[in-house]
C-alpha cells in the first residue's frame, strides 16, 4: 500500500489526472478498475474518478509496488547550466529571456540542456522546487518558442498560476508581440492577414492557402512596418490565432519571409547578409486582464520586454 498526502500543488485535480501524474507506471484500465473495486480510496472511502482533490487529503492504493516507480537519486535537470537571463521573477511566476539555439522542452536531440530543464535546476538550486517533495507538479512553460526564435518566456512556478496562466492565454488576456526583419517591405505596411494553414508531422513543415482546403485551420496574423532599411523591414507581429511556424510561413506566403529562415525563406538571401537563424522574436508580453486572475491579479496591465534582439542591433541599430 503507498498513500499520497495531497499538497497545494496537487489540489484542485481530478482523481484519475493526479494518478497519471503521480503513478505513471499504472495503466489507466487498471487505474479505473482498482477505483472500482475500491482499491483506490480517498480519505478511506471510495471515491470517483471525477472527485477533485483538496489540500490535505489521504489518497490510499492498495496495489502492487511494481506500480512505483524507485527514486532516482540525481535529477536529469541537473544536467543543465543554471545560467538564465530573467526579465521578472516573483513566487509565482518567472519570466525568461530565451537565447536563440536553446530549445525550451527535451526533443528528439536528447540533450538535457533546455530551458526548462535550465529553470528546473535555478529554482532547485534556490530551494524553491524539490521534485522529491512534490507528487504531481513540477514548475512548466506555459508557452513555447522554436529553437531558434528568441524572446519571452512564460514559466509557471505553482500549479494554481499554471492554471491561471493556461486559461488567459486560451482566452487571449495576454498580449503578446514579435519582432522580425522581413526580406522585402510588407505591403501595406500594416494589415491583418487571414489564411489557412495545414501541418505535415513527417516533413515538420506548414503550408499555407488563401483559401479553406481540406483539414485546414484558419490563422489569423496582425503585422505593422516599423522601420525599413533597404530591402530588409523591421516588422512587428501581433498573433491572432498560433499556429506551427506561423509568423514564419505566414509571411513567406505573402512574399515577405524573415531574414534568416532557412526553412520558408531565401537562402541565397540569407547568406548574403551572413544570417543563419531567423530574426524573429517575441520581444513584449502584456497581462491585460478581462476576468478574475486570483493571485496573478497584481500582473494586470503590466508589460514586459526583452532588451534590442540581435537583428535590431546588426540591421536597426536607432530602433
Amino acid at each position: 500500500m503507498k498513500s499520497f498526502t495531497i499538497g497545494k500543488n496537487d489540489a484542485g485535480q481530478r482523481v484519475d489526472k493526479f494518478l497519471e501524474k503521480a503513478v505513471t507506471l499504472l495503466p489507466k484500465n487498471l487505474m479505473y478498475k482498482y477505483i472500482r473495486l475500491k482499491r483506490i480510496k480517498l480519505n478511506r472511502k471510495r471515491c470517483e474518478i471525477s472527485t477533485r482533490l483538496e489540500e490535505g487529503d489521504i489518497l490510499e492504493l492498495y496495489i502492487n509496488d511494481e506500480f512505483f516507480e524507485e527514486k532516482k537519486g540525481e535529477h536529469r535537470f541537473m544536467h543543465a547550466p543554471k545560467t538564465l537571463d530573467i526579465i521578472y521573477e516573483d513566487e509565482n511566476i518567472l519570466l525568461a529571456d530565451k537565447k536563440c539555439g536553446l530549445v525550451v522542452h527535451e526533443d528528439e536531440s536528447d540533450t538535457p540542456d533546455t530551458l526548462i530543464n535550465r529553470i528546473l535546476h535555478y529554482l532547485y538550486d534556490k530551494g524553491e522546487y524539490n521534485p522529491d517533495e512534490e507528487n504531481s507538479f513540477a514548475p512548466a512553460l506555459c508557452n513555447r518558442l522554436d529553437r531558434n526564435t528568441s524572446g519571452i518566456v512564460i514559466c509557471a512556478k505553482n500549479a494554481q498560476s499554471l492554471r491561471i496562466l493556461n486559461q488567459k492565454i486560451k482566452d487571449r488576456e495576454l498580449s503578446k508581440r514579435y519582432l522580425c526583419v522581413t526580406t522585402s517591405v510588407p505591403s501595406p505596411k500594416e494589415a491583418t492577414l487571414t489564411a489557412y494553414h495545414i501541418k505535415n508531422e513527417q516533413t515538420k513543415t506548414v503550408r499555407i492557402f488563401d483559401t479553406k482546403v481540406q483539414g485546414s485551420k484558419t490563422i489569423v496574423t496582425k503585422y505593422k512596418v516599423l522601420d525599413v532599411r533597404g530591402a530588409l523591414a523591421l516588422v512587428e507581429i501581433d498573433l491572432i490565432t498560433g499556429r506551427t511556424h506561423q509568423i514564419r510561413a505566414h509571411m513567406a506566403h505573402i512574399g515577405c519571409s524573415l531574414l534568416g529562415d532557412g526553412k520558408y525563406g531565401n537562402n541565397a538571401v540569407n547568406r548574403s547578409y551572413n544570417v543563419k537563424t531567423q530574426a524573429l522574436c517575441a520581444y513584449k508580453l502584456t497581462f491585460d486582464f478581462s476576468t478574475d486572475a486570483d493571485i496573478l491579479s497584481y500582473l494586470d496591465k503590466r508589460t514586459f520586454t526583452t532588451g534590442d534582439p540581435w537583428f535590431c542591433e546588426k540591421f536597426f541599430a536607432k530602433f
